[in-house]
């Protein structure tokens, strides 16, 4: 009992570093973008190809990470993407910086599903499966607060490429600590003769995933516009870094707040879910609208992503056997990716036509109705049923 839970307590130091440290580049990349060169609309597409390449390392990842263990899928990512940051400080051009996103993308898309994978081994119900997922959050909401903050005073006190050589020899140092100290999860509990590896056709098809997935996606489509714009203020309106980065800490203390609310975990997660969209939509609608501060906007949309995070996994891992949660996770990073690539791409190129914040919402909306209409028709017929 204590050495697992001392390896879980390395899963928890691990993950609040690889968020901690890939948080520092948030408030950086889109001005060091525009300095080398590149126009609004590439950055768009910087951050589209990443999250796309992002997205097929994920679904590659899913079955790897179930049939060759999870550990490796951890390590070997910090390390290929270590060195893969220290390479954007050398950078000159805006073509060479696109792909090396790229290939930081593909390689750190093996990360998520290993580490959720492996830290899904340690609760043995929905509850302590909510738990576990709550911490994590809270832990890498953390690393976002104060990530922010840090990168935008490294981006002002000793440049942007020399921030990004910070950020590649920490993610070294991770890796290092991840071979010697990580351990890989036995599963305690035995494999019944009858269950069946289950395949990507199943978890696509599962009611109660396809309403996750189709959440997730409008959540980070939502998250994707704020990434993308906010950052931009340094751009368009001449902010510091240390700025933009402090903007990003409101959004991290909404998350922190909600996260430590472990007694939401008792709710069902598909409930959460629709509460959470429903916050981020109202959220993003009263920024489009100027109903409140940026400040103010950015800790709800913080809040409400906070509600839905540890509520997405939940369900995943409810519905989907231990043997699947490799493929199920690399499904659910596949999802996000997704609504990375088109809330990047499409708000590089409309954002002087059309407000990124007004479609956002729309999207959030539409799926939110969706997603309702699903559910709540699911829970009539069982009580029907049930009659």
């Amino acid at each position: 009992m204590r050495e697992a839970t001392t390896d879980k307590l390395h899963i928890f130091i691990v993950m609040f570093f690889v968020s901690l440290i890939m948080s520092i580049q948030s408030p950086i990349f889109t001005p060091y973008a525009a300095k080398i060169g590149a126009s609004s609309v590439l950055i768009g597409i910087m951050l589209s190809v990443a999250s796309l390449a992002n997205l097929t390392g994920n679904l590659i990842a899913g079955p790897l990470v179930d049939r060759f263990g999870k550990k490796l899928f951890i390590m070997l990512p910090l390390f290929v993407s270590g060195t893969l940051f220290i390479a954007h400080a050398l950078v000159s051009d805006a073509a060479s910086l696109l792909i090396l996103r790229t290939l930081n993308g593909f390689s750190l898309a093996f990360l998520i599903p290993a580490a959720l994978a492996l830290l899904s081994g340690y609760a043995a119900n929905s509850q302590q499966q909510g738990k576990n997922m709550a911490v994590n959050g809270i832990l890498g909401t953390i690393a976002s607060i104060i990530a922010p903050l840090i990168g935008g005073q490294l981006g002002a006190l000793i440049g942007y490429a020399n921030t990004y050589y910070v950020i590649g020899l920490a993610l070294i140092l991770t890796a290092l600590y991840t071979a010697y100290l990580l351990k890989e999860r036995e599963v305690i509990v035995k494999k019944r003769r009858t269950s069946r590896p289950v395949n990507f056709i199943q978890l696509l098809t599962m009611p109660n995933l396809y309403i996750v997935f189709i959440t997730g996606f409008a959540m980070m489509y939502i998250h994707g516009v704020i990434i993308y714009e906010v950052p931009y203020l340094t751009v368009e309106k001449g902010l510091s870094t240390a700025t933009t980065g402090q903007l990003f800490s409101f959004m991290g203390i909404g998350t922190f707040l909600s996260l430590s609310l472990f007694f939401i975990n008792r709710f069902n997660p598909i409930n959460r879910l629709i509460f959470g969209l429903f916050g981020m939509c109202m959220s993003i609608f009263a920024l489009f609208n100027a109903l409140l501060s940026l400040s103010l906007a950015l800790f709800l949309l913080g809040f409400f992503f906070g509600i839905m995070m540890p509520a997405m996994a939940t369900a995943v891992t409810d519905a989907v056997p231990s043997e699947g949660h490799g493929r199920a996770f690399g499904i659910m990073s596949a999802v996000y990716s997704f609504g990375m690539i088109i809330s990047s791409f499409v708000t590089g190129i409309i954002r002087d036509v059309v407000s990124p914040y007004f479609v956002a919402f729309s999207i959030g909306m539409l799926v939110l109705t969706v997603v309702g209409y699903t559910w709540f028709r699911g829970l009539q017929s069982a009580r029907d049923d049930g009659y």
